[in-house]
């Protein structure tokens, strides 16, 4: 199913690469420069880790409306909300004591996004995914389980994000562009599916492109890109430079056949669209 919009035409032909993936279910959009879906644009995917984008401005609007501060303490001792959301906190994937001091590496912490819900929850004096649905309830997008993975939602939700990301409704310009950049400067860490990176940048919650190579993005993307993707086949990305954001949901959990199909993927439609900026 392809839907083609105002300025999409060139975007149709890279989008239906997906086509020759090997997921049973598939969906993708560009939008930005162009405007265009294609695949099962009405099926509800896991979002996995993509989750963690809508979670952050979640937790943007809370910091904004005074609910929590970026800066307070929380988590391990010497950790902070920014440090959770920037996975520079020292905490494991999973639930754990610290197997770091804070700020000492990039430490890709699933637990360190629910300590943080839970610290807005206990302010907000509701559950979090409640609050969650206050963010995003002109979407389709529902949170259950962990805030770091447990949203559902359409392609249409997921585009919803991508241009939250891209140019911001519900937080403000200024705050947009504080998460997208860079936390706690030249921490080495793992990559997950990809490998040690140095630095492994991450802004609040959005993981940064910077110079890191391997990359699940394409090689057309500027080092300006940000975004992030899940281990259930999902991936949204933003490239301010090239005015275009690629959002991805498939039911084939990320493997090898990810990390050859989402580069080549972007290089193209950031080729058609954007007349390969980089």
């Amino acid at each position: 199913m392809l839907a083609i919009h105002p300025g999409s035409v060139a975007a149709v032909d890279a989008l239906r690469q997906i086509d020759e993936w090997p997921c049973e279910h598939a969906a993708v959009a560009v939008t930005g420069a162009a405007d265009a879906v294609y695949g099962e644009t009405e099926r509800r995917f896991a979002w996995a880790s993509v989750t963690k984008l809508a979670t952050s401005v979640a937790m943007l609007v809370a910091a904004e409306e005074g609910v929590v501060d970026l800066d307070e303490a929380a988590g391990p001792p010497g950790s902070t909300l920014r440090h959770l959301l920037a996975h520079a906190s020292g905490l494991p994937f999973d639930a754990g004591a610290p197997i770091a001091r804070p700020a000492s590496r990039r430490i890709y912490s699933n637990y360190g996004f629910d300590l943080a819900a839970a610290r807005v929850e206990e302010r907000a004096e509701m559950s979090f995914p409640e609050y969650f649905g206050s963010v995003w309830s002109a979407t389709g997008a529902v949170l259950s389980g962990s805030a770091g993975s447990g949203v559902e939602g359409t392609i249409h939700d997921l585009v919803a994000l991508a241009r939250e990301l891209h140019q911001p409704a519900r937080i403000a310009p200024e705050t947009l562009e504080e998460a997208r950049s860079v936390q706690f400067p030249g921490l080495v860490g793992v990559l997950p599916g990809f490998g040690r990176q140095e630095p492994n940048d991450w802004g609040l919650g959005f993981e940064l492109r910077d110079g890191k190579s391997p990359h699940w993005t394409g090689t057309r993307n500027s080092p300006r890109t940000y975004g992030h993707f899940g281990r259930s086949g999902t991936f949204l990305w933003v490239d301010p430079e090239a005015d275009v954001a690629l959002a991805c949901l498939t039911d084939l959990a990320f493997g090898d056949w990810a990390v050859e199909a989402w580069p080549r993927l972007a290089d193209a439609v950031l080729s058609e669209v954007a007349g390969g900026a980089r």
